[in-house]
């Protein structure tokens, strides 16, 4: 269902406020950064380790301006057909066969079978091709090859692609374009260079306090603070895959769910699966910081 068309915040207060009410807490930057994608109707290109917040920021941002999202989810091997358009074969033939059964000459099947009617529109087609503006997300592109990418420039610069068969397709509206990246290889300079930036970590402790108790409100204050403090000391590790934001949330809930009134070393062992994906950032998580939590039953210094 088609979103209603919210006015666009004209300031980067404004968008850091609708942001913040629709569950997404933007630091000053991200509330800069998005400001100068809407106003400016360039790309933004989110870089930053996984679970930071690059896909719930597009997520947001659709939101507050009532515009539908496109997501194109990128894995290696993506290609064309599979993110721009595909012909629709079945369609094609049925026609071929139709206007052979019914005796026409083949001169005009190409311009029959070639019409808009036979494509079939993948997300970045999809996003340009879309009656009213939608947000835009291309998700991991560093997990796509170069040729990807330079297939992407035509549509970064001027919103518009180009199919041999039926000419250049101009965008009817344009998108906001969000690009994430997990920073797993060096995106070349020439999408870069389409693109405002944006780099994403892991929040201040103070800020993901904040992102932790809007989500799971049922958390006191100190109990709160106390969780977080510990994924720091966590993420501080030389891990595999230091816990997201994600799976703070999910550790919050999950002690307000189990009742626990305190971080010890049985509830920390007993739920460390929930924050640490990897056997041997267990062992190492459970040595470092486990051992020095107090003991059940005890009082934490």
């Amino acid at each position: 269902m088609r979103r209603t068309v919210s006015a666009v915040p004209s300031t980067v207060d404004e968008l850091a406020t609708a942001l913040r009410g629709v569950g997404y807490l933007p630091g000053a930057r991200t509330a800069l950064v998005s400001h100068l994608a809407v106003q400016l109707d360039k790309p933004v290109l989110v870089e930053g380790p996984a679970g930071v917040g690059k896909t719930e920021l597009a997520k947001a941002l659709a939101e507050v301006l009532g515009r539908d999202l496109v997501r194109l989810q990128c894995y290696e091997g993506l290609d064309e057909a599979k993110a721009l358009y595909e012909w629709n074969y079945r369609k094609q033939l049925l026609a071929i066969q139709a206007r052979t059964a019914a005796g026409d000459g083949a001169a005009t099947l190409d311009d029959d079978v070639f019409g808009h009617e036979f494509l079939l529109e993948r997300p970045l087609m999809r996003a340009i091709a879309s009656p009213t503006p939608v947000v835009l997300l291309i998700d991991e592109i560093d997990k796509t090859d170069q040729e990807f990418e330079a297939m992407l420039l035509e549509l970064l610069s001027d919103f518009q692609i180009t199919i041999p068969e039926l000419g250049r397709i101009e965008a009817t509206s344009q998108p906001i374009v969000l690009l994430t990246s997990n920073n797993s290889r060096e995106l070349t300079e020439a999408l870069k260079r389409r693109c405002l930036y944006l780099w994403l970590d892991y929040p201040e402790l103070e800020h993901e306090l904040e992102i932790v108790r809007g989500r799971v409100p049922g958390l006191s204050a100190s109990f709160s603070r106390r969780l977080v403090e510990v994924i720091a000391d966590v993420r501080a590790l030389d891990l595999k895959k230091p816990p997201s934001i994600a799976e703070s949330i999910d550790w919050a809930r999950a002690l307000l769910l189990l009742g626990a009134d305190d971080i010890d070393q049985d509830v920390f062992r007993d739920t460390l699966s929930v924050i640490v994906k990897h056997r041997t950032d267990l062992d190492l998580v459970a040595e470092r910081i486990g051992l020095r939590l107090p003991e059940s039953g005890a009082t934490a210094g």
